[in-house]
């Protein structure tokens, strides 16, 4: 079946490309394989006190609940659309189904690279040695890098998110780098992959932590899911939408 992310680097590189590699039928099964909220690996409190309960019940819950049930609507009208050959309507869905579709896989990603902050996971050194020597490797330091991302993710005007991600060197290898995303944009180019990413949205932080994001930035590194970011980052880690 075809993944949604595929989907959503069509709506990127343009119908016609995307035409080339792929079938109606393809089309067909994105369409009427509906999405599902992921079950948490964590409770709504196991994040506290970094992120309270409140905030991942209504974040988790709601906000990406409705994304999830938008995309599967979206992708309904998208399928009816194109069996029936209305091009305007294909149109006017594409942007519709890339910000859910984007919410779902952002939030999704979200949610599996966050683990309590007393467990193994949490911990940088013990359970991300190869990611964390090319973090220090590039930025001098895992402190540094840190800095860097604040800086980063404190420039996001309006909502997005702030990724550290991979990008393919040619040489079989990952150079590592600090990006951010635009609303629920979501990381779908070839030879980017997305190993970590804090969600810069105001709901993310806005209950807790009112107009201080910086303290929010702070704080996330406390609950990391750093054997979740060693996993993408050697390519091992089983994610798909």
């Amino acid at each position: 079946m075809v993944k949604l992310n595929s989907l959503l680097q069509y709506f990127s590189l343009g119908q016609s490309s995307f035409q080339s590699t792929m079938s109606v039928s393809n089309l067909t099964a994105v369409a009427i394989a509906a999405h599902t909220l992921p079950v948490l690996p964590y409770s709504y409190s196991s994040l506290e006190p970094y992120i309270s309960s409140q905030i991942m019940e209504l974040h988790h819950s709601k906000h990406h609940q409705t994304y999830v049930d938008n995309l599967n609507a979206a992708l309904s009208s998208y399928l009816t659309a194109l069996l029936n050959y209305d091009i305007p309507a294909q149109i006017r869905l594409q942007s519709i189904i890339r910000f859910n579709g984007g919410g779902h896989i952002n939030h999704s990603l979200f949610w599996r690279n966050l683990a309590p902050s007393e467990t193994p996971e949490a911990d940088p050194v013990a359970s991300a040695p190869q990611l964390v020597n090319e973090i220090e490797r590039t930025w001098g330091g895992l402190d540094e890098f840190k800095k860097a991302f604040a800086q980063t993710a404190l420039g996001v005007q309006g909502s997005g998110w702030c990724w550290l991600v991979g990008k393919h060197d040619g040489r079989g290898g990952l150079q590592l780098a600090i990006v951010t995303t635009k609303d629920q944009d979501p990381l779908v180019e070839d030879g980017v992959r997305p190993l970590l990413g804090v969600d810069m949205w105001e709901h993310a932080y806005y209950l807790q932590y009112l107009n201080g994001k910086a303290k929010y930035l702070d704080n996330i590194w406390n609950v990391i899911n750093w054997k979740t970011a060693e996993e993408r980052f050697l390519g091992t880690s089983r994610e798909a939408f």
